[in-house]
């Protein structure tokens, strides 16, 4: 996809943080030299094409009660990937579910969840409740000891 030299200042203001002002597109448009229509026709455009999946707010979970957090790995019979995934993926507390199938004889895990709880014991009740309600049982919690980087994609 190709984007003019506007396009692509108005992408790389909407992948940082938008302006705190009641109308953030107006003065994106204002800032970059064209219309408020312009800057929402592009995002409008990515959208419907599937190039943005979706707009929001991300807050940053550590700095809220959200203190804990738990990437568990499931082993799941092959048959069973879509269900499960999409039973995970439901369950508020749980943010990221995702597929990867292994190759490893010593790790047979193929579906991945990043549980957040307020407390530690919080992110063990989610897991406790998957294995009570779904076909998820053999699973493998990995911590975090040391965040290195965690930062959104920058295109432009």
């Amino acid at each position: 996809m190709q984007f003019t030299a506007t396009e692509k200042h108005i992408l790389r203001i909407v992948q940082s943080n938008l302006p705190d002002v009641p109308e953030p597109y107006a003065a994106i448009a204002k800032e970059v030299g064209c219309t408020e229509e312009d800057v929402l026709s592009l995002l409008l455009r990515l959208r419907d094409n599937g190039a943005i999946r979706r707009f929001g707010a991300s807050i940053k979970h550590q700095k809220t009660a959200w203190k804990h957090n738990a990437m568990v790995a499931w082993r799941i019979a092959e048959e069973l990937i879509d269900t499960c995934g999409e039973c995970a993926a439901q369950h508020p507390n749980i943010s990221h579910a995702y597929y990867r199938p292994s190759s490893a004889q010593d790790w047979p895990y193929t579906l991945y969840t990043m549980i957040h709880g307020r407390t530690w014991e919080e992110c063990l009740d989610v897991i406790t409740h998957l294995t009570q309600t779904t076909p998820l049982q053999e699973h493998a919690i990995l911590t975090s000891l040391k965040e290195y980087k965690k930062i959104s994609m920058t295109y432009f």
